[in-house]
This record gives structure tokens, C-alpha cells and sequence, in this order.
């Protein structure tokens, strides 16, 4: 099993030699119709009527897409969702997670034993407190998902414990110095995005996703939340949100105190958890959910899952004439104005 870990973080800002300490395994063809010389933006697209039901009968031409206010020629469309597909498990192991982790845990599996194919659909498992850990690397053992989420715990280090020689260490590690001496206190969720998206989503092709499940708060992270968000749109990759509070703990736990935990952090949250992965969702073109009562786990996972497999893949060829590196914002909508699209708001060219 590799490990991602800081180490992997204070490469990528260039405060280690090494460029990267971990490189997915899967590369995938380039996807059907699609030209390997001439750059072509992609986009997966979900579509909604007034009452929140998924539309999956649209056509081609039932769309209309610019770029920047330019209109663009929509050249590659399908409806099937069979392109492979790449999941990324971030999971919140703070303090203010520590009663909702099993529930967690459990809805996890179940939902990407559900979603997965075989030999067709990989996955990996980060979780995050005050350092990112890869508990699995892309697989499509889910055996081995299951396993790493059985090791899924607050203050995971504490079940990580080694005793030198003892072997336990087998199959991947802690940062060095880390001794498993922290508990609590610090978050780094901007840090786990920016490595999923950077070091794992980067190298794969087809639709790629990360499921994202927090209270939303950071006080950890060496990067910004504008960071993460610019790391997993380069990276073509949706973020879909989870809102999963502890009703028994205290929000934001270790907000303004606490460790620091590896590296330090920066000691600092954007303040309203929901309003971050509400963010982190619509500028990457995933979907925010909330678990409530009424909404449980299980419940948002089948939402989520039914939007995975009813999306449109769209796909055009920018202007040529256009050679700003700079960011290009997209929209999308159809010509029926009730409808809603959901897709990303726009890409880096380079």
C-alpha cells in the first residue's frame, strides 16, 4: 500500500527533491471519438427538472454551451455511462467526526459495492485530520476498499501504532516522526482534496469523482481552499460533497485550538463548513448533499449513485484562436429554461 502523506503535500510545493512520491497504476485509453491531437474539452453534465428529477432523454441538440460568452460547437455527445469511471474516498477522521465514522464506514461500502464493475471501475481511500493518509490506492479489489475502510477511525494513528520490529508497519507507514503521538486537533480537508486531485485523478482518464465527507471545516491545511479547488479542476475531476455533522460533538472541534499536528498547519478555518463544500461542489461540477433525519447516508449515497450513472458526456473544441492560459469559464443549459445543468464552471487550457 503507498502512503500519501504530507511528504507527498511538501513535494508538490517544492520543499522536497522529490516531485512525487506516489504515481496511479491505471492509464486508460484516450475515450472514444475523442481526437489525441487536438485539445478537446470534456464535460459531464447532470440535468434536473423543476422538481429535482434526474432528465436523461436529452439530444445534442437540446443544448447550448459557451465559452467566456462565445458560443461553441458541442461536437462530441453521448448519453451512456459506460466510460470507465475513477472514485476517490476522502473521509473526515477529526475529532468532530468521531460518533458518525461507523455510519460512515458502513454507507461507504455499500455504496461502492454497488457502484463499482468489475474490471471496469477503480477506487482509492484517503482519510484526513491533521495529515492525509492514502489507506488504499486505486483498486478494483473490493476486498481490499473494505479493508481499508475497516481501518477507518478517529485518531487512526492509535490503531497504527508500531512497535519497532513488529512487522505492523507492513504494506505502508507513517510519515516519519509522526509516532502516532497526535489526536485530534487540526483538519487539513483543502490539503486531501488538492493530493487526490494532484497526485491520483490527474493520471486517469474517463469520469472521475471524488466523494467528499466532512463537517467542512480546515485548520489544518498547508494549501488554501482556492488551491484545492484549482487542483481538481485541472484535473477534470467532480467533487461531490457530504455535509455529516456529529450531532453529539462539538462543530468545528479543535477550530481555534489543539495541535497543530504534522507540519504544523496554518491554524485557520473559512468559517462556515457548509458554505466550503457547497463551494467545493459547484466550481468543480459535483453536487453538495447534507445528511439529515430525513436525508440519511444511505439515502444521499443512492441519489449520488443514480447522478453517476445518468450523466451526458459533452465534449467541444475551443477556438483555436484563443491562447490565454488563463482560466476559461463555461455554461451550459438547454433550450428548455426549467431545466437545471449541473457540469463544471469552466477549465485551465494547460
Amino acid at each position: 500500500m503507498s502512503n500519501l502523506s504530507r511528504r507527498g503535500l511538501l513535494g508538490a510545493l517544492g520543499l522536497l527533491p522529490a516531485a512525487r512520491f506516489l504515481r496511479a497504476q491505471r492509464q486508460n485509453p484516450p475515450l472514444p471519438g475523442y481526437s489525441t491531437t487536438v485539445k478537446v474539452v470534456n464535460l459531464f453534465a447532470t440535468v434536473r427538472d423543476k422538481q429535482g428529477k434526474v432528465v436523461t432523454d436529452l439530444k445534442q441538440d437540446d443544448f447550448l454551451l459557451d465559452e467566456d460568452g462565445k458560443p461553441q460547437t458541442i461536437r462530441y455527445f453521448s448519453r451512456e455511462t459506460d466510460l470507465p469511471l475513477t472514485l476517490g474516498l476522502l473521509v473526515d477522521t477529526s475529532g468532530s467526526e468521531r460518533h458518525v465514522l461507523p455510519d460512515e464506514r458502513d454507507a461507504s461500502y455499500r455504496f461502492l459495492d454497488q457502484v463499482m464493475r468489475p474490471d471496469k471501475d477503480m477506487a482509492f481511500v484517503i482519510h484526513f485530520d491533521f495529515e492525509v493518509e492514502l489507506l488504499q490506492d486505486l483498486t478494483n479489489s473490493k476486498a481490499q476498499l473494505q479493508r481499508s475502510l475497516d481501518r477507518l477511525d478517529v485518531g487512526n494513528r492509535q490503531l497504527q501504532r508500531r512497535r519497532p520490529g513488529d512487522g505492523s508497519d507492513a504494506g505502508g507507514g507513517r510519515p516519519p516522526g509522526s509516532g502516532g503521538h497526535h489526536f485530534g486537533g487540526g483538519t487539513a480537508l483543502y490539503d486531501a482534496v488538492y493530493l487526490g486531485s494532484d497526485e491520483l485523478m490527474k493520471h486517469q482518464q474517463g469520469r472521475k469523482a471524488l466523494i467528499l465527507l466532512s463537517d467542512g471545516m480546515d485548520n489544518g491545511s498547508r494549501l488554501t481552499l482556492e488551491k484545492a479547488v484549482e487542483a481538481a479542476q485541472r484535473s477534470d475531476t467532480l467533487v461531490y460533497s457530504i455535509l455529516f455533522e456529529d450531532p453529539e460533538g462539538n462543530r468545528g472541534h479543535g477550530r481555534f485550538g489543539g495541535h497543530g499536528g504534522w507540519g504544523g498547519g496554518r491554524g485557520r478555518s473559512e468559517g462556515d463548513g457548509r458554505k466550503v463544500l457547497e463551494r467545493i461542489s459547484r466550481e468543480t461540477g459535483g453536487r453538495y448533499f447534507e445528511v439529515t433525519k430525513k436525508e440519511p447516508i444511505d439515502k444521499v449515497y443512492e441519489s449520488l449513485q443514480e447522478e453517476l450513472r445518468s450523466q451526458y458526456s459533452i465534449g467541444y473544441t475551443p477556438d483555436s484562436a484563443n491562447t490565454s492560459p488563463d482560466y476559461r469559464r463555461i455554461h451550459l443549459s438547454t433550450k428548455q429554461k426549467s431545466l437545471m445543468v449541473q457540469t463544471r464552471e469552466g477549465y485551465y487550457p494547460s
